[in-house]
């Protein structure tokens, strides 16, 4: 097995020459030492396959200056014959003594290897059997075995292949190998390459940010001075506008100085006068003289007008804060992108839709909510329905038998993302419901997928439907299935936001007719009309037709038309409604037709995801 100890150390390509290095036995353990050892390295080409198992190890530095020639003379050499032309330049060696004829070998069974060597080389021997040339290669030892070694017993139950062949495979490994690793020697070249074009880059793009740096900072202290210049002005002018009132006030005080000043002295010389004739005959005048004087010097007038005091105070505090916050943003966020539609999750359910969205993958830019918008059923405008951080949503109160159009788009603190695909949505063609269990009274008891109700309070209370009207002719049944101690239910329509501990009619919200077992009522704002003879019992059928084209309500008893028209004027957006206690059961029978509609919503219902 010596002979395999030889391809021990590893191969080392050069990617400048195309060559590769096998380093010497005693280099081999200090090839990564890290001082950059100078032992020669013997040059095999890459070319030209190499021998099967010899390896040259070099003991000097190479002379050879083509990676084709073969090793010099003096070279050691490992269980190979030197070339050809290395052996026409030596001296022939004495043959050797002539050996005993060995004794004649019984017949052997052998396996010549595919493709085995060939040119007049002699192949290596066994290790246990010096006579005996290897022929095959036992896969499962990893090692070269000659006939009588599997005669033997030794691999007989081992994966054993022709030594040629398994050779041959194990160069195209190799091979293969190795044109791996040339593909990722390039790779690294290239990469370098990048790395080293990345640097520049990073040098340039670091002085244009310090030039832009410096602009900016030269421009906020443009915008400082330009300010500073500004505020001096107001100062400027403030102290020449106090300057100026006070100049004024002091030569208005001095020349009445002067003139107080003369009319004393006038005064006290005439004071002086003995002559009382003379006296008194300028005495009046100069004591009105002297009065209005006076009253020149009236309270204030010798109180300065303006004080030194400048009323400017300059709050630099959030200007600090803002220059002490200034810093880089590290990073540059954009719009989101556009959403995607789950049309799997869109639906409609009689007037109402929902809608789903999702961002799409491999999307990194934040989201701080999305914008729904809907269209009027009728092609007209977009408007927004809803604003929000869900991307599930409910829209209810829309008309049946109309066709929607919706959108959504994202949002964030960079602005709003494009729009989505417009999706198509299309409401039942006729009105469909039942009673509302989410907005009715909790006395309310509901059964029968919710279209039977009754009360567990002796007094009224109000349960809606799940559908609203805005246009249109609708027309609904109830069935009243009990009917106990002659109560007073009331049947109607309301709003969405009616009072519900209280009969039908009673507030301003709802328009109802109350009924008993020989009258019925209209009421509307706690205000009685149209008494109208004709009561309900067990299994009457309760008719509402709610006409919001002529804007009127009408009732229907066991198929007959209750009184006049109850309401007329009524216009908005109107549910469902019924109010009772304890004594009544009621059912809903049928709710059929409509007219044509338009556009209205009831309220929006997001739905978390």
């Amino acid at each position: 097995m010596a002979l395999f100890k030889h391809i021990k150390p590893p191969l080392y390509r050069d990617p400048l020459k195309n060559v590769f290095a096998v380093p010497s036995r005693r280099e081999s353990d200090h090839l990564f030492a890290g001082k950059g050892s100078s032992r020669p390295f013997l040059l095999l080409p890459s070319l030209l396959p190499p021998p099967p198992f010899p390896v040259y190890y070099s003991s000097m530095p190479p002379t050879l200056k083509q990676p084709h020639r073969a090793p010099c003379p003096s070279h050691g050499r490992a269980g190979a014959l030197p070339s050809p032309r290395a052996a026409s330049r030596r001296r022939p060696a004495p043959p050797p003594p002539p050996a005993p004829a060995p004794a004649p070998a019984p017949a052997r069974r052998c396996l010549s290897p595919a493709g085995g060597a060939g040119g007049g080389r002699r192949p290596p021997t066994c290790a246990e059997h010096d006579l005996e040339n290897y022929s095959m290669y036992c896969v499962s030892c990893r090692s070269p075995v000659c006939y009588r070694c599997l005669e033997e017993g030794q691999h007989g139950k081992h994966d054993v292949k022709a030594l040629g062949a398994m050779w041959k495979q194990h160069k195209a490994q190799l091979s293969q190998a190795l044109n791996g690793v040339s593909d990722k020697a390039k790779e690294a070249k290239e990469f370098l390459v990048q790395l080293k074009n990345l640097l520049q880059q990073i040098q340039e793009n670091g002085l244009d940010y310090e030039a832009c740096l410096v602009a900016q900072c030269d421009a906020l202290v443009d915008a400082l001075t330009r300010q500073k210049a500004k505020l001096l002005t107001k100062v400027t002018k403030e102290r020449e506008h106090k300057l100026k009132v006070v100049w004024d006030q002091i030569n208005h005080c001095t020349l009445k100085l002067r003139q107080s000043t003369g009319l004393m002295e006038y005064c006290l010389e005439v004071i002086k006068e003995n002559d009382p004739s003379g006296f008194l005959q300028i005495s009046d005048a100069l004591i009105k003289r002297v009065q209005v004087s006076q009253e020149q010097w009236v309270k204030g007038a010798l109180e300065p007008k303006v004080s030194a005091e400048f009323d400017l105070t300059l709050d630099s505090e959030p200007l600090l804060q803002s220059i002490h916050q200034l810093d880089f943003i590290q990073m540059k966020c954009r719009v989101p992108p556009v959403p995607l539609l789950q049309l799997e999750k869109c639906c409609t359910r009689n007037n109402s839709v929902t809608l789903a969205w999702r961002m799409p993958p491999l999307s990194h830019n934040p989201v701080e909510g999305y914008i729904l918008e809907l269209d009027d059923g009728d092609g007209g405008q977009f408007r927004e329905v809803y604003v929000g951080k869900e991307t599930l949503c409910t829209i209810d109160g829309l008309h049946f038998n109309s066709t929607y159009n919706a959108r959504v788009k994202a949002f964030n603190s960079s602005g709003v993302g494009p729009y989505s695909k417009t999706v198509i949505l299309q409401t039942s063609d006729v009105a469909w419901f039942t009673f509302d269990p989410s907005s009715a009274h909790r006395d309310i008891v509901l059964s029968n997928d919710n279209q039977t109700a009754t009360c567990n309070s002796y007094d009224d209370r109000v349960v809606l439907g799940t559908a609203a009207f805005s246009k249109g002719m609708h027309y609904w049944e109830l069935h009243v299935d009990r009917y106990d101690n002659h109560p007073d239910p009331a049947f109607g329509i309301a709003r969405i936001n009616v009072v519900k501990d209280m009969m039908l009619g009673k507030d301003d919200k709802a328009w109802a007719m109350y009924v008993d077992n020989n009258r019925s009522w209209f009421m509307h704002c706690n205000s009685h009309t149209n008494r109208t003879e004709g009561g309900v019992s067990k299994g009457a059928t309760i008719g509402v037709l709610l006409d919001l084209n002529k804007h009127n309500l009408t009732f229907y008893i066991n198929g007959q038309q209750q009184g006049p028209p109850a309401f007329e004027n009524i216009e908005g957006v109107f549910m469902p409604a019924l109010s009772l206690n304890r004594n009544v059961q009621v059912s809903l029978l049928q709710f059929n037709f409509y007219s044509q509609i338009t556009f209205s919503f009831s309220y929006l219902r997001p739905l978390s995801t």
